[in-house]
């Protein structure tokens, strides 16, 4: 069968949007905070796990009412999905069912990609949002940067297809929709868009690409949680990174001062320190926060998800870049340190100069006369 008569009887779209909102949200008082229905995400794998394989902690899952959006041949559905993460990301997610032709899905791809009707309602729910738990949100503030995915979920085409044929069979069909080409793409392009998949069984299978991912399967809710963390933890070892650079360059431009400045305001170094230090805790609680929410042991099912995801997203790279960058700032902020010393010893050796020149001139002074 060519991919032009393969048609798609029942699926979803899941648009995903990861923002970062602030340094921390105190989920508990998010909860009493907000009037809608919440309740705790946890994963439900349908595959055997051991309990302690989830979030740490929980973040906090709510449904907002929406009107629903266009994206070409297709609408979304109207409700949202939020959910809040103690480390200060939050993740949006539009659903948009499925129904038609397997090419279909590359136009909706497309149509999703940088859509700026979405990310202007997304943005607005935030703003309302932050309204509402801002006193529950550590130095609030809605970053510019924004995390997009797209998630396909297909539970059944209008004729028999099996799993394996969706990368086989179908693998540039697959592979132009993962990586939103609209043209012929070469054996080389199609073999690394399909090259991270992975399988329970025979008649199902998860293909996942960098924009997007292709799930087929009844039950995907376990995998469609971790993309969606997987997700997340991008959009923050992105910012992280950018704010890093930021940090660093604020540091340099500390230690690139002239080394002695008479006119300098009192305490203007501890000042400096203290800025470059706050930096480097709210980054290493960052990462250090993102790293642990979610634990993945053993040889399961999931932990094979996460490691695939984890592959195709770079995070390794990403965590190895911020280590270093954290390592940089430490040694900027010893080098300020030092020099900050450094300046009170020499200080100190003029003062003792002064007071040995004032001692030695004190005895050819004239007497003051008395009175």
């Amino acid at each position: 069968m060519h991919a032009s008569e393969l048609h798609v009887l029942q699926g979803v779209c899941y648009a995903l949007l990861v923002y970062d909102v602030g340094l921390s949200i105190n989920l508990e008082a998010c909860a009493q905070r907000l009037t809608t229905v919440t309740q705790r995400v946890r994963i439900s794998p349908k595959h055997r796990t051991p309990q302690y394989f989830e979030y740490r902690p929980a973040p906090l899952h709510l449904t907002q009412e929406a009107t629903g959006l266009t994206f070409g041949n297709y609408g979304s559905s109207t409700s949202v999905d939020v959910v809040l993460y103690d480390f200060g990301a939050v993740a949006l997610t539009y659903q948009i069912p499925l129904q038609g032709p397997l090419l279909g899905l590359l136009a909706l791809s497309d149509a999703l990609d940088d859509n700026p009707v979405l990310l202007q309602d997304a943005r607005r729910r935030l703003e309302q949002l932050l309204e509402v738990v801002q006193d529950a949100v550590h130095r609030p503030r809605l970053a510019d940067c924004v995390e997009d995915y797209a998630i396909f979920q297909i539970t059944a085409f209008t004729t028999p297809c099996g799993a394996a044929e969706l990368y086989t069979t179908y693998a540039q069909e697959v592979a132009q929709i993962l990586r939103l080409a609209h043209v012929t793409l070469s054996e080389q392009e199609v073999h690394d868009a399909i090259a991270q998949r992975i399988a329970f069984g025979l008649d199902d299978v998860a293909i996942i690409d960098w924009h997007a991912a292709l799930l087929f399967d009844r039950e995907a809710d376990d995998v469609r949680a971790v993309l969606t963390f997987a997700n997340v933890e991008l959009l923050e070892m992105r910012y992280l990174d950018e704010q890093l650079d930021e940090a660093m360059n604020q540091a340099y431009d500390v230690l690139s001062r002239r080394t002695w400045n008479w006119l300098r305001r009192p305490g203007s170094t501890a000042a400096d320190l203290h800025r470059v230090a706050q930096m480097q805790v709210d980054s290493a609680m960052l990462f250090e926060g993102v790293n642990n929410a979610l634990k993945l042991l053993g040889d399961q099912y999931l932990a094979r998800v996460y490691r695939l995801v984890s592959q195709r997203f770079h995070l390794a790279e990403w965590d190895t870049s911020i280590l270093r960058k954290l390592h940089t700032l430490e040694s900027i902020y010893e080098k300020i340190s030092d020099r900050a010393t450094t300046q009170r010893m020499e200080l100190l050796e003029w003062i003792i100069i002064i007071l040995i020149a004032v001692s030695i001139l004190l005895p050819f002074v004239t007497k003051l006369p008395q009175h």
